[in-house]
């Protein structure tokens, strides 16, 4: 399986990255559609498409509203929608306000029920689809998802730390897209916008044994990979490296 990085920046876009949009082109499955979203056109290779919020924010939500372009002259039938029941209620009645947006999609909005123990679904070619939540302003979702021998766990938005209830989530990932929005120095700032600094990432990924971890999610004033100084956590975690838009993981 391969995931491409269509969108590895925070909050905004940047001369460089657009805000969170991840595509496993071959099972249709789209993790979260921030401003990245519109390249999911040119990867588009099944007659539906899965796509997975995390939460409503609109860095990872706004991209829906490219729908007409992403879905010109393709052979896509239907687009399923998934997320907590109220943030797709927010999704519909503001992003796509009649106010702000001329044309409704043809979406099928499928709640995520988590409040009732709802603990997982079916995926195209025999893959399974978990979620667990995460602590961030108005809550978000991680996700993990399996296919016969690789799984892939997604954490955005969160503010990382080993003794997080999701580290036991994602325990032996095979991979692990973590969202790491600050360098070590704003714990404060990122405790306060619900965000991660390296070093606690590189303390979930040794306490959950993922094999290997690419951080997203950047802060779109700090593009400079350098500035996260992620040599100096080699000693907790080695395998950690800074995803960019563009890029594809085989896993």
């Amino acid at each position: 399986m391969k995931l491409h990085l269509l969108g590895t920046a925070g909050y905004h876009p940047n001369e460089h990255r657009h805000t969170a949009c991840f595509m496993i082109p071959e099972a249709g499955v789209v993790l979260d559609a921030g401003t990245g979203f519109f390249r999911v056109r040119e990867l588009i290779q099944t007659r539906e498409l899965h796509i997975f919020l995390s939460h409503a924010h609109l860095d990872h939500c706004v991209g829906l509203s490219f729908y007409l372009d992403v879905l010109h002259e393709t052979n896509v039938q239907n687009v399923f929608v998934y997320g907590v029941s109220e943030k797709l209620e927010a999704v519909k009645s503001q992003l796509f306000s009649e106010h702000l947006f001329p044309l409704p999609p043809h979406f099928e909005w499928v709640p995520i029920d988590i409040q009732n123990g709802a603990t997982g679904m079916g995926l195209p070619l025999d893959g399974t689809m978990t979620w667990c939540p995460l602590k961030h302003p108005g809550s978000s979702l991680g996700y993990r998802l399996e296919w016969p021998g690789s799984s892939l766990a997604y954490i955005t938005d969160t503010t990382a730390s080993p003794q997080a209830d999701y580290v036991s989530f994602i325990n032996k990932a095979g991979t692990l897209i973590h969202e790491c929005n600050f360098p070590d120095g704003f714990e404060e700032l990122a405790a306060k916008t619900g965000h991660s600094c390296v070093t606690p990432v590189a303390e979930v990924c040794r306490s959950a044994e993922v094999e290997r971890c690419t951080l997203v999610h950047m802060n779109p004033m700090m593009d400079d990979p350098s500035c996260y100084e992620l040599e100096s956590v080699s000693g907790i975690y080695a395998p950690l490296a800074f995803g960019h838009d563009g890029m594809t993981i085989e896993f």
